[in-house]
C-alpha cells in the first residue's frame, strides 16, 4: 500500500495491482494530457492533467463502492474510475470530435488500449475482466452509474479539481456530503432527499465554471486554431486518426513543428506566444436564426463562404458553433422513502439554471486581428445576425 498526497482530496491510498497499472506507459502518457486544454491561456494554474484527474475520481469511487454487494464486481468499477480516461487524446476534449470523425471511437472506446501487455497482464494477474472494466468505463452496468451517471465521481472530482486550479472560486461542492446520502434504489443510483441542498450546490458549481472556464472565450479560439490545424494535417496525409488518438499534448505540438504544411506550424507558434484569432462575431441565439444549431455540421462550408467574401485565405477564419446548452443533472433521482423523484421536479433553482444555461450559449466566428472588421461584416449577413453584438468589459463605465 503507498499513499500520494493530492491538493485536492487530501491522501490517496493505491494498493500493490493499482500501482501496477498506473506505472504503465498507456496510463503514464495521462500525465502529458492537460485536463482543460488550451485554459491555462485563460487561467495560468490550469495545468493539471487526466493523470491527477483519474487518481481523485479513484479515490472517490473507493468511498462508494461499498455500496455494492459482489466484491468482484466492486474491483472492477474502481479499476474503471482508475482508467475511465485512459483513452483521452491530446488536449483531452479539444480532439475528442476529431478523433471520432476519423476513427469512429470516442474516449470510452479502450478495448485496445486494454488489451496492451502491460496492462493485460495486471488484469491476469487480479483476475479482473478487461471486458467488465470497459463496461463500466462506457456506463453499460447498473453499478457503472458511480461513475457514469447525472451525478458521479468523475464531475464530483473535476468540479472541485478545475475549480482549484484555475482559481475559479465556484467549486463549493460538499464532497464528503454527497458520498454521504448517494446510494442505490433498487437498480437506480441516486441521492437521499437530506443531500437535497448538496446536489443544488453541485449543479450551481457547473452552472457557473460553464461560460467562465469550459466555454471562456480565450479557450475556445485556441481550442478551435488547434482543431484546425489537426485537420489540415489529417487531410494534408500528415497524421493519421489513431495515431492522433494515442498521441499526448508535447507530441501533438512537436508533429506541428515539424509539419511541411505551413498552415500547422504557424498556428503551433501562436499557440505558444498567445498570438490568438480574436472574436469578428460572439453573440446568443437572442440575435440569431432560431434553427443556427442545425448548421453545426456544416462550419467548414460556413468558413470557406466567409473567406471569400472577406477575400482572404479559409484557414483565417474559424467558425465555432457549440453543442447545445445542457444540464443534465436535472435528473439526478432523489430518493425519498417509496420512490424516487428527479431532481428538477423538486428543486425550483434547476428551472432557474436551465433558462439561464441558454443565455450563456455563445456562437463565435474568429479571426486574426488584422481581418477583424471585414470578416465581422460578411459573418453577420451570413448568419443574419440581428443586431451588433457588444462585448462588454469591467472597466467599461456603466
Amino acid at each position: 500500500m503507498k499513499v500520494v498526497r493530492d491538493p485536492v482530496h487530501g491522501y490517496i491510498q493505491l494498493g500493490e495491482s493499482v500501482i501496477r497499472l498506473i506505472d504503465t506507459p498507456p496510463f503514464q502518457r495521462l500525465r502529458r494530457v492537460r485536463q482543460l486544454g488550451f485554459s491555462y491561456l485563460a487561467y495560468p494554474g490550469a495545468n493539471h492533467t487526466r493523470f491527477e484527474h483519474s487518481l481523485g475520481v479513484y479515490h472517490l469511487a473507493c468511498q462508494l463502492t461499498h455500496l455494492i454487494d459482489d466484491v468482484g464486481v466492486r474491483r472492477e468499477v474502481e479499476i474503471a474510475a482508475l482508467l475511465h480516461d485512459i483513452g483521452h487524446g491530446p488536449f483531452s476534449h479539444t480532439t475528442e470530435e476529431i478523433i471520432w470523425g476519423w476513427t469512429r471511437r470516442r474516449h470510452t472506446d479502450v478495448e485496445d488500449i486494454l488489451a496492451e501487455h502491460c496492462l493485460a497482464e495486471v488484469f491476469e494477474a487480479d483476475g479482473i475482466s478487461p471486458k467488465e472494466v470497459v463496461r463500466h468505463i462506457r456506463g453499460e452496468t447498473y453499478e457503472s452509474q458511480i461513475l457514469v451517471s447525472e451525478i458521479d465521481v468523475d464531475r464530483m472530482d473535476y468540479l472541485v479539481r478545475d475549480s482549484h486550479y484555475t482559481g475559479a472560486a465556484y467549486g463549493l461542492i460538499d464532497d464528503e456530503r454527497l458520498l454521504h446520502v448517494m446510494r442505490f434504489y433498487g437498480k437506480r443510483f441516486g441521492v437521499e432527499r437530506g443531500g437535497l441542498q448538496a446536489v443544488e450546490a453541485l449543479l450551481i458549481s457547473r452552472f457557473l465554471m460553464h461560460p467562465t472556464v469550459y466555454y471562456h472565450h480565450v479557450s475556445r479560439i485556441a481550442e478551435t486554431m488547434c482543431q484546425k490545424a489537426i485537420e489540415c494535417m489529417l487531410e494534408g496525409g500528415e497524421l493519421g486518426g489513431e495515431e492522433l488518438r494515442l498521441m499526448d499534448d508535447t507530441t501533438l505540438f512537436a508533429r506541428f513543428a515539424s509539419s511541411l504544411l505551413d498552415y500547422p506550424r504557424e498556428i503551433a507558434e501562436r499557440l505558444n506566444d498567445r498570438r490568438l484569432f480574436k472574436r469578428a462575431v460572439y453573440t446568443g441565439f437572442e440575435d440569431l436564426p432560431g434553427d443556427i444549431l442545425k448548421y453545426r455540421r456544416h462550419r467548414r462550408r460556413f468558413e470557406e463562404e466567409i473567406a471569400e467574401m472577406a477575400k482572404i485565405d479559409p484557414g483565417y477564419v474559424i467558425v465555432d458553433i457549440p453543442p447545445p446548452p445542457e444540464i443534465s443533472e436535472s435528473k439526478v433521482q432523489i430518493i425519498t422513502r417509496e420512490r424516487t423523484i428527479p431532481l428538477e421536479k423538486v428543486s425550483p433553482i434547476v428551472a432557474a439554471l436551465e433558462r439561464s444555461q441558454r443565455k450563456n450559449w455563445r456562437l463565435g466566428v474568429y479571426t486574426p486581428p488584422e481581418y477583424r472588421e471585414e470578416v465581422r461584416r460578411v459573418a453577420r449577413d451570413v448568419f443574419q445576425i440581428r443586431r451588433e453584438a457588444r462585448q462588454y468589459r469591467l472597466d467599461d463605465p456603466l
